[in-house]
Parts: C-alpha cells; sequence; structure tokens
C-alpha cells in the first residue's frame, strides 16, 4: 500500500493571463520538478500552457 503523505494538491496558472484555473494532485516524491500542462483557460478561450503555481 502507498503512504499517506506523498500527494499534494497544486494550483495550476495560465502562463498567459495569470488566472488560477486549475486543481491537481501531485505525487511530489517522484516528480520534484514543477508541472508545465496545456489545459483550457476560460478567460483566455483558448488552449494555452499551465504552470505550477509558487
Amino acid at each position: 500500500m502507498a503512504k499517506v503523505g506523498n500527494r499534494q494538491k497544486k494550483t495550476l496558472v495560465c502562463t498567459e493571463c495569470n488566472e488560477e484555473n486549475y486543481r491537481v494532485e501531485k505525487n511530489v516524491k517522484n516528480t520534484t520538478d514543477r508541472l508545465e500542462i496545456s489545459k483550457y483557460c476560460p478567460k483566455c478561450g483558448k488552449h494555452t500552457m499551465h504552470k505550477e503555481k509558487k
């Protein structure tokens, strides 16, 4: 069974309008670098890169 404390909730921010749009879970032990995912931004109305908030 997996350990309980490895996953944390992270906020993704649009790189173009700086809107906080998504909350995702990330395994911080396996993935040490910041997430960068192409997601739909409802404010911009298109797919943009979303980065993990500091």
